[in-house]
C-alpha cells in the first residue's frame, strides 16, 4: 500500500493549543477524567456517554466519487460525495481544531504485517483516543519510531455539520476519500464509527489482493481448527467466539488470505446489555482498567448496571484482545474448517442448527438476515426482517458479488462446512415464543466444532429446504425442528412462508442491483 498522496492536504497540527501523541493508557484515562469526559467505574473501566448518537448512523456515511472510484464503488450501497465538498469538510475540521487540545493515535488495521494499513487518528477527546488505541492494532515502540501513516482519520466529534452549507444529511457526517486516503468524522460522539471506518478501508483495499474482508468473529480449537462466526449485531458473534475451551482470534472483523485468517483489530467491542459474569465470564472479566464503556449506566457505588437500557440497548464495552484469557497473539489462524452464519430470527421459524449446501450458503450470505424486535428502535412494534448483505452491507465499498464470489471460492478450496444457527426465537415469534437457550446454542456450537454433527441423520425442512440434524448432544431433540415447537403447526407454516418470501424478494433485488445498507453495530 502506498502512503498518502503528496497532493492531499495534510491536517495541520501546528494550530492546536496542545497535541498529545501516542499517550499511554493510564495517561489517557487520567486526562479523560480531568477533562470531565466521563468517569471511572468501580471495576476500573472508563465510562463515557455518546450523547444523541448511541450507535452508528449509516445514512450519514459518504464516499468521495471521483475518476478513481467512479467505476469501482458499489454506488447503490454507498452515498456519493464530490471531492470539493469533502475538501470543504476537511477544511472545516481544520479550522475548528485551531486552538484546541488534540490527541494523535497511530494504529494499524490488520494483524498480518503483510496486509495491514497504518491509520493515524486525530481526535478531540481523550476517551476517543483511548478507544482507538485499545480497538486497533497497537504498534510496538520500534514500529512507532519510523511510523508513516497511510491514512489520516480526523474525528471532530463535537463539531456539527450544517446540511445547508456542507451538503450533508444531518449534523453528523462520516466521509471517506479513497483517493487522498483521508476520513472526516464530525457531529457524532459514537466511537464505533472510527473502528468501522478502518474496516471499510480494508474492505476496499484487500479484495484487490484476493483477500476477503469479513464481518465475523473467529476462534481456534485445541486441535488447531479455526471457526468463523458471521452475524449482525446482537446475534452472538462476540458471545459465542469467547469460548473458554477455544482461543479467540478476534470478535468482529477478519481477513482471509492464502495463509488463513487474520484479525483486523487489536481489541474487542462487545455489546454488553444484560451481561453477566455467569453467562459470559470472559467478556465480564475483560471489563477492567483500560476498557471503555459506552452508554452503560453506573450505579451509585460505581458498579456498571448492565441491565439498564435507559440510554440505549446498544451498550458497549471496548477492550484490548489481551484482556481475554487465552487469546491468540498475534491474532492469526489457519483456514477455517467450519463457518457459522448467526441469525436472531424473531419470527421463530428458523431451526437452531442446519447444514447449508454451497448454493444455500451463498443465498444466506448475500441476504445477511436477522430481525429487529419491539423496543430496540423507535417505531418498531413487531418483529421486522433486517437484511444486510454479506452480514455487513454498510462496510462494503465494492459490489456484493466481489465478496460473495471470493467467499465461495475459498470455501470450495479449503473444504469449509457452512452452518446456519438461529440464536433468536423458538416456539413462536417474539412476544409468543421464547429466546433460544444460550446453553443450547453453546451445546450446538460445541457439537458442530467437535464434528459430532458431521454424520448425524438429518431431515429436510419442506419450506426452506434446510438440512436439520435430528439429534445433537446436550440439546433436546424436540428443540431442533422449529415446527415441532409451535403450538399450532399451521401458524408456523404460514409464518415460515412469509419469511421465505422476504428472503427471496431481498435476494432478487440484489440480483437486480438494488439494495440499501442494512443496519449493523
Amino acid at each position: 500500500m502506498t502512503s498518502t498522496p503528496a497532493t492531499a492536504p495534510s491536517f495541520n497540527l501546528a494550530t492546536a493549543s496542545k497535541v498529545y501523541t501516542n499517550l499511554s493508557v493510564d495517561e489517557l484515562i487520567q486526562l479523560a477524567v480531568e477533562r470531565g469526559e466521563g468517569q471511572l467505574a468501580a471495576n476500573g473501566a472508563f465510562s463515557a456517554r455518546t450523547g444523541k448518537y448511541t450507535g452508528r448512523t449509516p445514512k450519514d456515511k459518504f464516499v468521495v466519487r471521483d475518476e478513481h472510484t467512479a467505476n469501482k464503488i458499489w454506488w447503490e450501497n454507498n452515498q456519493a460525495m464530490d471531492p470539493e465538498t469533502f475538501e470543504k469538510l476537511f477544511a472545516k475540521a481544520q479550522a475548528y481544531a485551531a486552538g484546541k487540545e488534540l490527541f494523535v493515535v497511530d494504529t494499524f488495521g490488520g494483524a498480518s504485517k503483510d496486509h495491514r494499513v497504518s491509520a493515524r487518528f486525530i481526535v478531540e477527546k481523550a476517551w476517543h483516543a483511548l478507544f482507538v488505541k485499545q480497538l486497533l492494532v497497537r504498534p510496538t515502540a520500534a514500529e512507532l519510531s519510523d511510523y508513516e501513516p497511510q491514512w489520516t482519520i480526523v474525528d471532530m466529534s463535537m463539531l456539527l455539520a450544517d446540511p445547508a452549507t456542507d451538503k450533508t444529511r444531518t449534523e453528523a457526517v462520516i466521509a471517506l476519500n479513497f483517493t487522498t486516503h483521508q476520513v472526516v468524522i464530525m457531529g457524532t460522539q459514537y466511537a464505533g464509527e472510527m473502528k468501522k471506518t478502518v474496516f471499510t478501508i480494508l474492505n476496499y483495499i484487500l479484495p484487490l489482493r484476493n483477500i476477503l474482508g469479513m464481518h465475523c468473529s473467529a476462534n481456534i480449537g485445541p486441535q488447531g481448527d479455526t471457526a468463523l462466526f458471521f452475524g449482525l449485531s446482537g446475534t452472538g458473534k462476540t458471545t459465542l467466539s469467547a469460548d473458554p475451551s477455544r482461543h479467540l482470534i478476534g470478535d468482529d472483523e477478519h481477513g482471509w488470505n492464502e495463509e488463513g485468517v487474520f484479525n483486523f483489530e487489536g481489541g474487542c467491542y462487545a455489546k454488553c446489555i444484560r451481561l453477566s459474569k455467569e453467562g459470559e465470564p470472559q467478556i465480564y472479566n475483560a471489563i477492567r482498567r483500560g476498557a471503555v464503556l459506552e452508554n452503560v449506566v453506573l450505579n451509585a457505588d460505581g458498579t456498571p448496571d448492565f441491565n439498564n437500557d435507559s440510554l440505549t440497548e446498544n451498550t458497549r464495552a471496548a477492550y484490548p484482545i489481551e484482556f481475554i484469557d487465552g487469546a491468540v497473539i498475534p491474532s492469526i489462524g489457519g483456514h477455517p474448517k467450519n463457518i457459522m452464519f448467526l441469525t436472531a430470527d424473531a419470527f421463530g421459524v428458523l431451526p437452531p442448527i442446519s447444514k447449508l449446501t454451497r448454493d444455500q450458503a451463498m443465498f444466506h450470505f448475500l441476504n445477511g438476515y436477522t430481525a429487529k424486535v419491539a423496543g430496540t428502535e423507535a417505531g418498531v412494534k413487531e418483529p421486522q426482517a433486517t437484511f444486510s448483505t454479506c452480514f455487513g452491507a454498510p462496510f462494503l465499498p465494492l459490489p456484493a458479488k466481489v465478496y460473495a464470489e471470493m467467499l465461495g471460492e475459498k470455501m470450495d478450496r479449503h473444504n469449509a462446512a457452512v452452518w446456519l444457527i438461529n440464536t433468536g426465537w423458538t416456539g413462536g415469534p417474539y412476544g409468543v415464543g421464547n429466546r433460544m437457550s444460550l446453553a443450547h446454542t453453546r451445546a450446538i456450537v460445541e457439537a458442530t466444532l467437535a464434528g459430532a454433527l458431521d454424520n448425524v441423520a438429518c431431515e429436510t425442512d419442506p419450506i426452506f429446504g434446510l438440512s436439520i440434524p435430528v439429534s445433537c448432544p446436550g440439546v433436546p431433540s424436540e428443540v431442533l425442528n422449529p415446527r415441532k415447537t409451535w403450538a399450532k403447526p399451521a401458524e408456523y407454516d404460514a409464518k415460515a412462508k412469509e419469511l421465505l418470501a422476504m428472503f427471496e424478494a431481498n435476494y432478487n433485488s440484489l440480483q437486480a442491483g438494488r439494495t440499501v445498507a442494512g443496519a449493523e453495530g
